[in-house]
């Protein structure tokens, strides 16, 4: 049976290390992730208001479209 990869070709992957999630590590992760949804929520109503501005002829196209435009509209 022939090797088909030479220890020297192995050396460079994986160095780095692995290391163990922690409790904290792990609420970081979901921290982090919470604030990253909340702000692409957040621009993706921001555009959506301001496309619903330019263009006044989509206004009743799609029912959950109006209805974050006029939610925004009403806390704003």
């Amino acid at each position: 049976m022939k090797k088909t990869t030479s220890p020297e070709t192995q050396t460079g992957r994986h160095l780095e290390s692995v290391g163990t999630n922690t409790a904290e590590t792990v609420e970081d992760a979901a921290a982090r992730a919470v604030a990253r949804r909340a702000k692409l929520r957040d621009r993706h109503a921001q555009n959506l208001t301001r496309l619903m501005d330019q263009r006044s002829d989509l206004r009743g196209v799609n029912s959950l479209a109006d209805f974050v435009d006029d939610s925004i509209r009403w806390t704003a």
